[in-house]
């Protein structure tokens, strides 16, 4: 079934990069913690705090992105009865380029990837992604990813398949004697089989300046900004006057690489 192919695919491909890490070469990494602190918030409890341990790294094979999330209530608890929550992704991508050996390029493309994503949150959520992935080289970004993907959701209570298209990029401006570095992602569900759920969009990026290099320290190690969440339908779950779902979050947020 596509079910039992899309688990499988992504749990190979999760398998192959595990495998050629031990054998290939680590050509970088960056790895981060972010505070932030949003109100405002739709569906879960309005006024949220969170520390998120971000990890980055380019393999001779690939690229590798992971992230989790610890939430914060602030003494307010979602419908589940739980004060805080937590979720994380796995998203390696295997560079055909890399693996051949060829240059896969034509147009703005410059690589032709296998992107995966498993996600995993608090309680039964658990969705596994697969599909063609693309790197661009587009003047003015430092980097523009687009992966597409077939999603499958394996949580017991909300088995469904869908599509997603999911660009992510980075942008730097320079500001006086720092940088600016606008980054992030879209998540678009385009649709969603079954009842009760909906396609979303996801929009969120962050705007961060670079406050150690204005301050004399290293460049790319301390910023401080805003991250911005913007969320139609959030879940999936249609936005309506009895239930408002589209989310729109400024949060004030502080990262730290090392």
């Amino acid at each position: 079934t596509m079910r039992t192919l899309i688990k499988g695919a992504v749990a190979a491909s999760l398998a192959l990069a595990s495998s050629l890490a031990s054998a290939s070469p680590l050509l970088w990494q960056d790895n981060s913690l972010t505070y932030l602190y949003g109100k405002d918030f739709e569906v879960d409890p309005p006024i949220q705090q969170a520390v998120t341990f971000e990890h980055v790294s380019g393999w001779s094979f690939g690229d590798l992105f992971l992230f989790v999330d610890s939430i914060h209530y602030n003494g307010a608890q979602d419908a589940a009865g739980n004060n805080s929550t937590w979720y994380g992704e796995i998203a390696p991508r295997l560079s055909f380029g890399k693996i051949s050996g060829r240059e896969l390029k034509f147009g703005p493309i410059t690589d032709v990837l296998l992107a995966g994503t498993y996600e995993r949150g608090r309680g039964d959520i658990k969705n596994y992604l697969l599909g063609p992935g693309f790197d661009l080289a587009v003047p003015g970004f430092d980097y523009l990813q687009l992966n597409t993907y077939y999603r499958h959701s394996d949580s017991p209570s909300d088995v469904r398949s869908s599509w997603q298209i999911t660009p992510v990029w980075a942008i730097t401006l320079p500001a006086g004697r720092s940088d600016i570095l606008i980054d992030g992602y879209i998540d678009w569900i385009v649709d969603n089989d079954g009842d009760g759920k909906h396609a979303n969009l996801h929009f969120n990026p962050q705007v961060k300046y670079d406050l150690g290099k204005a301050m004399g320290w290293k460049a790319k190690q301390l910023y401080a900004g805003i991250e911005y969440s913007y969320w139609k339908n959030k879940y999936g779950i249609k936005d309506s006057s009895a239930f408002e779902t589209d989310q729109n979050v400024t949060n004030l947020l502080v990262k730290v690489h090392f």
